[in-house]
């Protein structure tokens, strides 16, 4: 199969890990990994030290899905639903349900840069060229949107 192929997508592809203002906007993509490379291991390769940074100077966190379980210290995940008949308590699934409201303008981001531009949602070229389309469509998203500095 290939360091290329992803089992979660059943087909080629690769993994490109995101950063997004607070907004919503997208402000960093990481250079592509292969497909089968899992979110926390790409993670941990591009982003998080920038992460931790930003929450141990500026006490900012940053809300995750579950595949970064684990990710770290201001890495907020959500917790997971306990195995067999037991529920998670009030405070808990109240936890779980802000941290996806938090977490929906992260995948806003994801939908202006794939809905914007096409080329990111069928790719058909060498997968090592992805990180440098994507990068692209970061830099033209900026400057469509006037946020070139």
């Amino acid at each position: 199969m290939g360091a290329w192929y992803s089992g979660k997508h059943r087909g080629q592809g690769g993994n490109v890990q995101a950063v997004m203002e607070p907004s919503g906007f997208p402000l960093w993509l990481s250079e592509v990994e292969p497909g089968s490379t899992h979110d926390i291991t790409a993670a941990r390769e591009h982003a998080l030290g920038a992460l931790y940074w930003a929450y141990s100077q500026l006490d900012l966190p940053t809300p995750a899905d579950g595949g970064y379980a684990g990710a770290g210290i201001g890495v907020r995940t959500p917790v997971k639903q306990p195995a067999g008949n037991q529920v998670l308590d009030a405070d808990t699934r109240t936890y779980n349900a802000l941290l996806r409201g938090l977490r929906c303008l992260g995948e806003r981001a994801s939908a202006l840069l794939l809905g914007r531009w096409r080329a990111l949602r069928h790719i058909t070229t060498r997968p090592r060229k992805i990180g440098t389309i994507v990068n692209a469509t970061l830099v033209l998203t900026h400057f469509e949107h006037a946020r070139l500095n």
